[in-house]
Parts: structure tokens; C-alpha cells; sequence
């Protein structure tokens, strides 16, 4: 714990002091802000800690510093130290809540899905037109990784039904695979164009996102209808049934002020929310808070996206602070799993996320 040892011929007058920290959580490469009072003194920029770890300023104002998140940092205390007079002087501290790495060497283009005894898969896209070693990964409750679908090329998406039969995408063959407990593979639907984003409704019917503008409905017996029409992606579809019964869907392009599209059972579109950067992997809570990987006023993570009971308008903050993160799936226990491009990690939001099987 930091110790402040002002010298007696010199006291401190403006120790500096921390009053808030902000997104609740961030992984490595993301930033916190930081609210308090003389966090700079007398031009002098303080150094800043994770507990026993350094961190570098992104920006340090005497009321205001951005923290990024070193590499191999976890949660831990977080305090600024900087020298007056000879001295060594350190602030309070606040927690920070970070998350940390459950499995690496990944490819990740989408949200990570979870069954019903909380193994997680997590795919290895891959370059489109290539086929990688390993396609889909188990990640068990005791983080033990093992190998769980091999041969498919670009696997874009996954998702469970409510059976408990894992789906997944492929964006180069436009087909969609059935997986089974023992990780066999059988085609389920072909013909899907550039087929990304998944999810099943209620009614087990299954929705694909087809990067060229066409959200596809297929029948529980593979029979494919065009549900909707959306303006093309430069990335993929990624798709979300909300509690009412509504299909979300993000295309993210190259604009920082983009939508997300709410679809109706009948195909109407409509937008849900506006202004942010690049949306892409979502999922609710079990209180009908919507979770995406996006932008939102330049800070790239995880944004909470919510209804006003007072004004009845839609608001938004960031909760995660993440470079990378295209997508998210709520474990047991509070828990969450981050997609970076990458990279898995592992956060306690405290949160609790609403069952998608």
C-alpha cells in the first residue's frame, strides 16, 4: 500500500487525491479515467501504479488522468506517486476492476456462446479461403482448453439452440453447420451468401446475417425465407434477440456514428440506438440492458445501452474499457467473456446475463 512521508520542513499542502474511477472495468490496452484533485502539482505529472505494476498516462490534468491498462496487469489498487520537495507522495487508492486472460491465440470475429453446464466455445476464424488447425475451442468451467471442432473454414458465428445443439457460420461457404456434444459436424443450411451473424427466436427458428444486405429466417426442418434487407457490411452481422421478442442486428461500417437496427417478427426495421463507432457482438442482462462491443465518443469497449425510466430515452455509457473487443457472452456468477481479436479474458461485472438457451 502506498505511504505518503511528507518531510517536516516541507509539508504537503495538495496531496493528490482520487475521487472516481471510470469505466467499471477495462482489459489490457484500455484506459481508465480518473476524477480527483492536484493530480498534477506544479507541472510534475505523477506516475501511476496497478498495484505493484507501472502505468503510463494517457492524458494527466490536475483534476483529470487517463490511465491505460499495462499488459499483464489484474485487478488491483490503482494510486498516482509522484516526488515534492524530495519527497515521495502517493494518493489514496480506488480499486480497478480488470480483466484478465482465460485463453489467447484465438481468432474471434463474434460473441463466444456458453451451454448449459458453462463450457464456453470460442472459434478461430481464420484468413477467408483458409482452413486452420483447430476451427472451435472448448473452455471448461476450470479454464482446461481443449480442441472441440477441426476442417471448418471461417467460422464467423456460433450459437446454441434451445435444445442445446450448437450452430455455426461460415462466411467463405455461405453455409451453416450443425455441431453435436461430440463435436461432429453436419450441414445444416447452404446458399448463405456471405453468411455471418446467428441467432435463434423463440420458435427455434434460426437468423443469418449475410454480409451483402439479406437477413435469412430459416425453419427448425432448414426451409430459408428473406426475412430483411439492411445496407451491406464491411465486417459482419451480428445478431441478438431482445426480450421482447425483436431482432437486434449491428453492420458495422466505416462510420462513427452508426445504429442499431431493431426487426420485428414481420421484417419491419426500425432503429434501437444511434452514435456509435463500429458496433458488433451483443448480449442482455436479465434486467433488458443491451451489452455491445462498440465505440461510443471515441472510447472503444463494452457499451451498456438502457431506457430512461424518468425521460423514456435511450442512454449509454461504457462499461468496459477495451481496445479490440468485437463481442461478449455473460457467464455464471456475475462473470463475462470479453472477445478481443485475439484474446479471451475473463472480467467480474457483477452482472447478470440473460440466458440465450
Amino acid at each position: 500500500m502506498p505511504l505518503n512521508l511528507p518531510n517536516l520542513l516541507h509539508p504537503v499542502a495538495d496531496i493528490p487525491h482520487l475521487d472516481r474511477l471510470t469505466p467499471p472495468s477495462a482489459i489490457p490496452g484500455g484506459s481508465f479515467e480518473v476524477t480527483g484533485s492536484s493530480l498534477v502539482k506544479d507541472g510534475v505529472l505523477p506516475e501511476a501504479f496497478f498495484g505493484e505494476t507501472p502505468a503510463s498516462l494517457d492524458l494527466a490534468r490536475p483534476t483529470r488522468a487517463r490511465i491505460r491498462v499495462p499488459a499483464g496487469a489484474i485487478s488491483s489498487d490503482l494510486f498516482l506517486r509522484y516526488r515534492s520537495h524530495g519527497d515521495e507522495v502517493s494518493s489514496n487508492i480506488l480499486h480497478a476492476n480488470i480483466g484478465v486472460p482465460m485463453a489467447e491465440e484465438l481468432h474471434l470475429t463474434s460473441n463466444p456462446v456458453v451451454d448449459a453446464e458453462g463450457n464456453l466455445f470460442a472459434m478461430v476464424s481464420g484468413p477467408r479461403g483458409e482452413t486452420v488447425p483447430v476451427s472451435i475451442y472448448r473452455i471448461a468451467r476450470d479454464l482446461q482448453i481443449t480442441p472441440f471442432v477441426r476442417g471448418l473454414m471461417n467460422v464467423s458465428a456460433l450459437a446454441f439452440n434451445a435444445a442445446g445443439t450448437l450452430f455455426a457460420s461460415s462466411r467463405s461457404e455461405g453455409t451453416i453447420y450443425r455441431v453435436t456434444p461430440d463435436g461432429s459436424v453436419t450441414t445444416f443450411a447452404e446458399g448463405m451468401g456471405i453468411a455471418t451473424g446467428i441467432a435463434f427466436d423463440a420458435n427455434h427458428n434460426l437468423y443469418v446475417g449475410d454480409r451483402s444486405g439479406t437477413i435469412f429466417k430459416l425453419s427448425p426442418a432448414g426451409e430459408i425465407f428473406v426475412f430483411a434487407t439492411l445496407e451491406p457490411s464491411v465486417a459482419f452481422y451480428h445478431l441478438c434477440f431482445a426480450p421482447d421478442g425483436n431482432l437486434l442486428v449491428t453492420a458495422p461500417t466505416t462510420s462513427s456514428n452508426q445504429p442499431i437496427y431493431s426487426i420485428d417478427p414481420d421484417g419491419n426495421t426500425k432503429v434501437y440506438f444511434s452514435g456509435l463507432g463500429r458496433p458488433q457482438g451483443m448480449a442482455f442482462d436479465v434486467d433488458g440492458n443491451l451489452y455491445v462491443a462498440a465505440s461510443l465518443r471515441g472510447d472503444r469497449g463494452i457499451v451498456r445501452i438502457w431506457k430512461s425510466q424518468t425521460t423514456g430515452e435511450m442512454q449509454a455509457e461504457l462499461m468496459v474499457a477495451g481496445n479490440d473487443l468485437v463481442g461478449l457472452c455473460f457467464l455464471d456468477d456475475g462473470c463475462v467473456a470479453l472477445a478481443g481479436h485475439t484474446t479471451l479474458f475473463h472480467a467480474d461485472l457483477g452482472i447478470e446475463g440473460k440466458t440465450l438457451i
